[in-house]
């Protein structure tokens, strides 16, 4: 819950007054339950998009980063509400084509990068994003490993232009 990419991004955006809601997936950290292999995070993700839903929540915007970019970004197409996705270190390789297969949407998308990710491997990061359909675009940030100790900064600012363009808020 206290990784040091998703706190920045959480932070800049309430910083910013614009809801968020994070969680951790079943099993990990403090979270009750246990990990399913992906269905019953998937699960997780599904709720908290119906939780939104029920509150009223117009748009939405999934963020996630490595293991959660995957789950998370692959239920933009489970309800028109989800607006596109960012993932950070999308973890193509790692996952399998079923949820890249998912991610895949006309819905705008954003990928964020480090050069120096061998988790979520650079090397084929150009590989995978060209298959990916229009609106997209990325940032490649130099000299990020994959856990961006040192680049919080750098990664918040660019999610909260991208949030702030999806959502239409002028600044």
């Amino acid at each position: 819950m206290y990784n040091n990419v998703i706190s920045s991004i959480f932070n800049e955006l309430l910083t910013n007054n614009i809801s968020c809601l994070r969680f951790n997936f079943r099993g990990v950290g403090k979270s009750a339950g246990k990990q399913y292999e992906g269905n019953g995070e998937l699960t997780d993700v599904k709720t908290c998009i119906d939780y939104l839903t029920n509150e009223n929540f117009d748009k939405i915007l999934i963020c996630g980063y490595s293991y959660g970019a995957a789950i998370g970004c692959s239920l933009v197409n489970y309800s028109e509400i989800v607006i596109g996705f960012c993932a950070i270190s999308f973890p193509w390789d790692f996952m399998g084509e079923g949820f890249k297969e998912s991610t895949q949407t006309t819905k705008p998308k954003f990928f964020i990068q480090g050069d120096k990710d061998n988790i979520a491997s650079f090397d084929r990061f150009d590989f995978h994003y060209d298959s990916y359909m229009e609106p997209k675009s990325k940032f490649i940030i130099e000299g990020a490993d994959h856990f961006y100790g040192g680049f919080e900064s750098i990664i918040s600012q660019k999610v909260l232009k991208f949030t702030r363009n999806q959502f239409g808020i002028i600044t």
